[in-house]
């Protein structure tokens, strides 16, 4: 009987474990904690479903996870969190070929330049060349 007890409780902790390394599962919180308005918490929860999703080779979820980590820096008003993991995000999504979801990306990085007053910031220019190829790239392939 206690041999069984113990085996159970072995169980049980790996499914703990097992649960909290899902990617998806880790996601859906991130989300529920976006919808309540903690952005804060969102964005651990977002981060750490981003590199699970990118552990199992799922880049495009691991992108948009990024994203929304992003989003979350963007409403609190931490707008140089937010460039950097939108561009990285977008990096992300550009190479594995998500060339919309990058360049969706990229906007959200010049929004950012914008709400923090920095539109003449070195980097802007830069980022709208970027966006202007990804755009080209996105049009020659007919879309």
């Amino acid at each position: 009987m206690g041999v069984i007890i113990v085996k159970i409780a072995l169980v049980k902790a790996f499914m703990s474990q097992a649960e909290k390394n899902d990617p998806l599962k880790v996601h859906r919180e991130g989300t529920a904690l976006y919808d309540k308005g903690d952005y804060k918490a969102a964005i651990d929860t977002f981060l750490k479903a981003s590199q699970l999703y990118q552990k199992v080779s799922n880049f495009f979820d691991s992108s948009y996870t990024l994203f929304k980590a992003a989003e979350c820096n963007f409403l609190l008003k931490d707008y140089e969190t937010a460039i950097e993991r939108f561009v990285k995000s977008a990096d992300i999504a550009l190479e594995k070929g998500y060339d919309r979801f990058g360049l969706g990306a990229l906007e959200y990085a010049l929004d950012c330049y914008k709400a923090a007053g920095k539109e003449k910031d070195k980097n802007v220019a830069e980022l709208k060349k970027r966006i202007a190829e990804v755009k080209k790239k996105i049009e020659a392939q007919g879309f």
